[in-house]
């Protein structure tokens, strides 16, 4: 019986071909973008928890509480004599300062602006680890390097920065000073830190001689078995007394990097909750749309409804029947719209990392595929209840009779 109501169902599917076309455009559209967000969103998860594990969870950092990247307060700066208080205190494994400003850079006379930073090379191995990035072409700096710089991925890549990419033993201009690139490290995956320019911090006192002993931020990490989070609530009471400055009035904050995941996490799901809700609702838009179209095919089909029931026919047989044919219904624009929304999903992700952002992927797990398609099915399945419901409840005598 099963096997000719699902055969009945495609029959009618067919039939009304263009109606059928039209219901599953409404919420295919909506699948479609609902699948592109959260792949997006899925992808961007992916490369926090890499970035995550890569750095891991006992890095600390000190800097202004001002808006804006470290070293872009000109009335904020941290000295060696906080960088020795703080390395004094219980529970820091690790520290180290670096300078950070915006550079000229000058390659074949073209000029462009950057961040700089200035870094103590007795340190090199701790600081890679916290930016999660190593040299991947060329070699790292050596302490003491007073001409020699190394650079973002980006410089590499033509047109990126430079019309023409730079290679190791180029020759180029910092603030009108020359350096020679050394190296350059891999792709972090935003334009930002691609592009920054990486110097001893000799040669950025050199530099800036203004900003000697002025350090933009501090990176640190906390000792084993050491609760990060209580360590960074002591070192900001300590630092506060010893900067003379009240409580809740401090320059400065001091952020775990767990602390800042969780930040960047809460930010991304409401953007993400907030763009699948506008989603959702050309989702309820397609439900209403498959709603009518059943209710239309219920009035359509009165008479084949009688029949049915005066040859045997149960009323769970006709609900099977019409919420059967709204869920398929559902299911097919899910299917499409899985389609769809990969295919967009992945332009978009090929023209971020055109734009510099290949962080920016998005991510297709199965289950992604597997929920967005059972969820179209349970939408239309859902419209097509209280249609079947009436279906169901006409008498045959009245359907027989029905013009």
């Amino acid at each position: 019986m099963k096997l000719d109501e699902i055969n009945y169902v495609f029959q009618n599917l067919i039939h009304r071909r263009l109606r059928s076309f039209l219901s599953v455009l409404s919420i295919l559209l909506g699948v479609a973008a609902i699948f592109a967000l959260v792949s997006f969103g899925m992808g961007i998860q992916a490369y926090v928890d890499e970035i995550a594990a890569k750095a891991g969870v006992d890095k600390l950092y000190i800097q202004a509480k001002t808006m804006g990247a470290p070293g872009t307060d000109p009335n904020f700066y941290l000295t060696q004599d906080d960088v020795d208080f703080v390395e004094k205190i219980n529970g820091v494994a690790e520290i180290s300062p670096m300078y950070m400003k915006t550079a000229e850079i000058t390659f074949k006379d073209k000029r462009k602006y950057f961040f700089i930073a200035g870094m103590e090379i007795e340190h090199l191995d701790f600081i890679e680890e916290a930016f999660t990035a190593t040299t991947e072409v060329g070699r790292p700096l050596k302490e003491g390097e007073l001409n020699e710089v190394a650079l973002g991925y980006n410089y590499r890549i033509p047109k990126k920065i430079f019309d023409k990419p730079i290679s190791p033993g180029d020759n180029v201009e910092i603030n009108g000073e020359p350096f020679r690139v050394v190296g350059f490290y891999e792709e972090i995956g935003n334009p930002s830190d691609d592009g920054n320019i990486y110097v001893t911090k000799e040669a950025f006192e050199a530099l800036f001689p203004e900003w000697v002993d002025k350090y933009g931020f501090i990176m640190m990490s906390a000792e084993d078995g050491v609760k990060v989070k209580d360590l960074a609530e002591k070192i900001e009471d300590k630092l506060r007394k010893h900067k003379g400055q009240e409580e809740g009035k401090e320059d400065f904050y001091v952020q775990t990097f767990e602390d800042a995941l969780e930040t960047f996490n809460t930010v991304l799901a409401v953007i993400n909750g907030v763009l699948v809700l506008i989603a959702l609702i050309s989702v309820v838009v397609a439900a209403v749309n498959i709603m009518n179209t059943m209710y239309t095919a219920v009035l359509e089909r009165t008479k084949e409804i009688g029949i049915m029931k005066s040859v045997g026919a149960r009323n769970s047989d006709i609900m099977f029947i019409f919420i059967f044919e709204s869920g398929l219904l559902g299911m097919i624009g899910g299917i499409i719209g899985v389609i769809l929304g990969y295919i967009a999903a992945s332009i978009g992700g090929a023209a971020a990392a055109a734009a510099g952002f290949s962080s920016l992927q998005p991510a297709f797990p199965p289950s992604l595929i597997i929920m967005c398609i059972l969820f179209a099915f349970c939408v239309g399945a859902g419209a097509g209840i209280m249609p079947a419901w009436r279906a169901a409840q006409l008498k045959p005598v009245d359907s027989l009779r029905y013009e």
